[in-house]
Formats: C-alpha cells, structure tokens, sequence
C-alpha cells in the first residue's frame, strides 16, 4: 500500500512539471541573431528623411553664382555699395549690378540661401560649374545643343533678339535682312550664338571672335569690323555710349534662328533637384515684373 502511495506522488508530481512548462513565460522572446538586421535596417530610413527635408544641404548654406559682370544690362561691376547689387567674392571692393543679378537674389532668396557672386571669363563659366567652384550660371547664358552636352538648364528667364550692329553711314546701314551683309566682315563673341549664327549668312567674312560684348563694341568703334551681332534687347545702353552706332533690326524671316528662346539658368546635371527649384522660383515672377526688372536694368545700367 504504501508502495503504491509513493507512486502516486511522483506521477503528481510530473504531471505538475509538465503543466508549468506548457504555459511558458508571458513575456516576449529575446530577438534571435538573425531578427537583429531587421531593427538596424531602420536607420537609412531615417537618413532618407532628413535628406528629403533639406535636398540642399549639400550647399552648404551658399548658392555661389557664375556670371563676367561685363554684360550690361544682364550685369556688369561697380565700385560703391547699393541697396541692389552684391559684393563679387574674388574681387575686394566691388560689387555686381543688374538683370541677372537681381534674378541671383530672388532664386537665392526663394531657395533659403545666402548669395554669393563670383566674377568669370565667358569660357570658364561651364567648367567652373562642372568643377564645383559654383552651383550655377546667371549670366544671360543661352540653351544650346552644345552647351547641354556638359550641363542642364533652367527655364528661360528672359528672352531675346538678334540684331546687327553698325556705323553710322555704313553700306550696310539699309540692311534689311541677314543676307544683305553678305561680303561684310562681322564679328561676334566667342562661345556664343552671337558668334555661331552669323554663319547663316551666305558669302560672309565670318571674323575670328572676341572675348567679350565690350571687345565686340571696341573693335566695331575703330573701324575694324563692319557689322557685329547683338541681343536687340541690349542695344539701347550700346547706342547711348556711343551714338555713331545704328542698330538694325529684321522681321520674321529674315533675321537669325536662334538655338534657344532666351537666357537660362545653367546648372550640373546631377543637381537635378536644384533645377526643379531653380524653376519654382522663375515661376513666382510674372512677365510683367520681368519687364519692369529688365528696364530697371537698362535705365541704371553703366553707359
């Protein structure tokens, strides 16, 4: 009997072993080796997010603008400060005025960043932007096939005309078509349209191009030119400096074709982002505060 008595005790004694096993912990498992990626995965996610807040920080808090201030209206140098231009970063004491500059301080603006112009040859603006010494070109700078070979554009800002230029009592003063400077010798400026469309003119003495519009209107001056092209929409500053000038202008048809509407904002390819907000801020000015900015220009612009 008593045998039997410590039987039942032990089986009792399983079978309450058994029933604590089977109800396990209520807390929740430890997470095993191979959970433990899951959780570290998390965190790109969350450097994506801080990226899509601020797609610019990249900028550092600058938007550093390329342009020769020597393309008056679109912009040229002074020597005092003003209520409207910026001081140029490498050269100490001056300051940049016009057209474009004043576009460079609305995109800076609208973009939440600090502008900072920077003075340039024509020919070193697209490598200076490829080679990152500035985030874009605001300097009345036209979209080509050729120039999109290297960088990316913005919308137009400003649109354009060309036109010729000459003495007055030239032979080709009564000019009413391109193709009546056929023989002359025209000029234009290097790494341009304004050098690259006088080619449209049959039998012209297309001359070795100049560096800048300055150098254009210097050489038209003394003579040894007889035509030079020009944005029709610059050409009354070229005329108040220098009255012998005539410019000429040609209906539909007989004038240039253009490669592009006008001036755009020039921008690396892969700073994709900027161009979408680049143009955002275009779109905030309507056309009728273009022209009021564009005469603003002309009217202050150096004779």
């Amino acid at each position: 009997m008593n045998n039997l008595r410590r039987i039942l005790a032990i089986l009792m004694a399983l079978i309450m072993v058994l029933a604590l096993a089977a109800c396990g912990s209520s807390q929740p498992a430890a997470p095993t080796a191979t959970e433990a990626p899951a959780a570290a995965e998390a965190e790109p996610a969350a450097e994506e997010t801080a990226e899509e807040a601020d797609p610019l920080a990249y900028l550092n808090g600058q938007l550093r603008v390329g342009m020769e201030c020597a393309y008056a209206p679109n912009n040229w140098q002074e020597s005092e400060a003003t209520d409207t231009n910026v001081p140029i970063e490498n050269v100490p004491g001056a300051y940049a005025e016009g057209y474009d500059v004043q576009w460079a301080k609305i995109i800076a603006d609208y973009l939440g960043l600090d502008l900072v112009i920077i003075k340039m040859d024509w020919d070193g603006l697209i490598p200076a932007l490829n080679a990152g010494q500035i985030d874009a070109i605001i300097a009345g700078m036209m979209d080509t096939a050729a120039r999109r070979e290297s960088i990316n554009f913005s919308a137009a800002y400003h649109e354009t005309q060309y036109g010729m230029m000459v003495l007055e009592g030239s032979a080709f003063a009564d000019a009413v078509s391109i193709q009546d400077f056929g023989g002359a010798s025209v000029l234009g400026q290097k790494d341009t349209a304004l050098d690259t469309v006088i080619d449209q003119i049959e039998g012209v003495n297309h001359l070795t191009p100049v560096a800048s519009v300055p150098d254009m209107l210097a050489r038209l001056k003394q003579g040894t030119c007889d035509a030079i092209t020009v944005n029709v929409e610059n050409s009354a500053a070229y005329m108040e400096a220098n009255p012998e000038f005539v410019l000429i202008t040609f209906d539909e048809g007989n004038g240039f074709e253009l490669p592009a509407k006008g001036a755009c904002v020039g921008i690396r390819y892969e700073d994709d982002v900027l161009v979408e907000m680049v143009n955002e801020a275009l779109a905030t000015m309507d056309q009728a505060a273009r022209d009021v900015m564009w005469a603003t220009a002309e009217a202050n612009a150096p004779a």
